[in-house]
């Protein structure tokens, strides 16, 4: 018997294929977190997805009944614009970073999204590890990319995980072994007695009830008759040897945790383990119930004494589990104690809280400071975009019968009217003073877009970055050269002037966050590329969101100003007032550089 249950599979063998990932509290136990697979993950996505999807179509249609009852006007369109913008990449950015890192999808699921470390997902890596689905998405849309990654990497890091330093982790892992039924049994038998079998004979009888499920009935019958035969020592055997074996189970089992559990042949590990887990149960449970409770409430809706209690028992039921694994305790009971503990270990160590205060550090501070520290990546996007538009510039002042076939129709059609526009008064570009809004957050949303599309592209080892910095840069210096040829540089440049510095140089900023992601990659230095790319992404993050901002303030002057009939010289001092804005921008980031890099380094979070 013994033979042919060690070649029997255990009931669910997908379990032991499934990919985990062991982490050290500050209690020193380790907990074992199961990473989520490829199928609930891609099941939590689409359940997002459809969420996401029905706000969205609720909203248009809100705006849509909203424009009739109302006439509409341009700042209803506005507003329409920026929430579907920010709903499209604020969604799992607010859930995971501020939801304890699940989404309504994952919640569902019960996977959660964690740092590698066990900590609660910070709302920065949960910023890094969304913006980082552009990255997953290629080819678009088809998310191939991210897929792979997840069903092929050791932890189930996609991209934007490795970046983050974040792992996706089962929030509610199926159990091991159902043997509740056997409770009802034990509460029959009154006080037992001391244990009968030799640990050897209860191991085989506790391995085939747990592997009961995952047995052919032939086997299983097969098996279960010649095991109730060595067991029984000679007594009438039942017609239904599962039952007869059940039930031996069930009483051995409650012997060994009963109270003459510690004599004779039942001092042993796995009889100390069933009474440790008897005695322990209870108190278990308590906390279970408490951390429900913080779950769902908050730890701030616990009193003081909860508060402290449930520190107390978060330390007690560590401590449970380091005990549960040395006593051998099966792993039912330390799969449930794992689950606690990492619950607490969560919901304990959550990050600090977030307010007015702290989005005005990173914004005000960080994000400059950021910026600041990798000047010269965001001299190297300069040079990429400078170099190919002059480069444009002079090739399509050489050869401007070339213009026709690089550059669209719309921007031809715009030189080819420009003379006349200019003859009658107009600028290169007036919209209604009634649509400006409407167009000041279209610019937004584009612009901001391309910023975010030009950081996530340098996880190709920066050659995503590179291409499109440059590509920009050769889209602008030939259509500058084309304007030129016609005569007509001065009247496109007047439309740039107000808003072209802040939005070239956010892009570029861009871009250097970009090339740090691409750095990590291609030479790490003196750490490991998974940990360059982390510490690079915390510093990349605040450069995104310094563009992010500038992008905002761009996309304002140019819906409001560039697009509207003001003068050159209001222009040109609108841009002047932007450079200075810029610079003290740039110099309160200086200030607070040694702060930033106390908190990029590994040991944060």
């Amino acid at each position: 018997v013994e033979s042919y249950m060690s070649n029997v599979p255990p009931p669910a063998p997908s379990r032991d294929l499934r990919r985990r990932v062991r982490v050290e509290t500050p209690e020193n136990v380790v907990l074992d977190l199961e990473v989520a697979g490829l199928g609930s993950r891609a099941l939590a996505a689409l359940i997002d997805s459809l969420i996401l999807t029905a706000w969205m179509v609720a909203v248009m249609f809100l705006s849509r009944l909203v424009g009739t009852m109302t006439g509409g006007g341009p700042w209803l369109g506005a507003a329409t614009i920026l929430i579907l913008f920010g709903s499209a990449f604020g969604y799992f950015i607010v859930y995971e970073g501020f939801g304890r890192g699940q989404t309504p999808g994952k919640r569902l699921i019960g996977i959660r999204v964690v740092q590698a470390t066990g900590h609660p997902l910070t709302p920065g890596a949960a910023v890094v590890r969304n913006l980082l689905r552009i990255a997953d998405l290629f080819p678009p849309p088809s998310y191939l990319l991210g897929a792979l990654f997840v069903a092929f990497h050791p932890q189930g890091k996609r991209l934007g995980d490795l970046v983050a330093g974040s792992i996706v982790v089962r929030d509610r892992p199926e159990e091991m072994g159902a043997l509740e039924d056997v409770e009802p049994l034990l509460e029959d038998e009154g006080e037992p007695d001391a244990p009968e079998m030799s640990d050897q004979e209860f191991a085989l009888l506790r391995q085939f009830q747990e592997r009961l499920a995952g047995l052919d009935p032939d086997v299983r019958t097969r098996i279960a008759a010649q095991l109730a035969r060595r067991l029984s020592d000679g007594t009438t055997l039942p017609p239904d040897d599962v039952v007869f074996l059940h039930t031996l189970y069930a009483r051995e089992l409650g012997r060994r945790r009963g109270r003459l559990a510690t004599r004779g042949a039942a001092r042993s590990r796995g009889a100390m383990a069933e009474r440790f887990a008897a005695r322990k149960g209870t108190r278990w449970e308590e906390f279970d119930a408490l951390l429900a409770r913080a779950t769902r409430d908050g730890l701030d809706h616990l009193g003081a004494n909860e508060l402290l209690d449930f520190a107390a028992r978060y330390r007690e039921i560590a401590a449970d589990l380091a005990r549960a694994r040395t006593y051998g305790a099966t792993a039912r009971v330390i799969g449930r104690l794992e689950r606690s503990v990492g619950a607490g270990h969560n919901m304990l160590y959550r990050a600090e809280r977030r307010g007015i205060r702290r989005a005005w550090a990173v914004m005000g501070q960080e994000c400059p400071a950021a910026v600041i520290y990798a000047w010269r990546y965001v001299l190297v996007g300069f040079l990429l975009f400078a170099v190919p538009g002059a480069a444009g510039y002079a090739f399509i002042r050489e050869r401007p019968e070339l213009a026709g076939e690089l550059l669209p129709d719309q921007l031809l059609q715009r030189a080819d009217a420009g003379a006349q526009r200019v003859a009658q008064g107009e600028k290169y570009f007036e919209a209604n003073p009634r649509a400006r809004p409407f167009v000041a957050t279209f610019i937004i949303s584009n612009n901001v877009r391309v910023a975010f599309m030009c950081f996530a592209g340098g996880v190709f080892f920066g050659v995503g970055s590179l291409i499109l910095l440059a590509y920009n840069g050769l889209a602008i210096g030939t259509i500058s050269g084309h304007f030129a040829n016609v005569g007509l540089l001065g009247y496109l440049l007047e439309f740039i002037v107000g808003h072209g510095v802040l939005e070239l140089f956010a892009i570029w900023v861009a871009g250097a966050a970009g090339f740090l992601l691409g750095k990590s990659l291609v030479a790490p230095g003196q750490v490991t590329r998974s940990d360059a790319l982390v510490v690079n992404g915390r510093i990349a993050v605040r450069m995104v969101g310094a563009a992010t901002l500038l992008l905002l303030v761009a996309g304002v002057i140019e819906g409001f100003i560039s697009a509207g009939e003001k003068d050159l010289l209001f222009r040109v001092a609108v841009s002047g007032a932007s450079v200075l804005v810029l610079v003290a921008y740039l110099l309160n980031g200086a200030r607070y550089l040694g702060d930033l890099k106390g908190r990029i380094q590994p040991s944060e979070r």
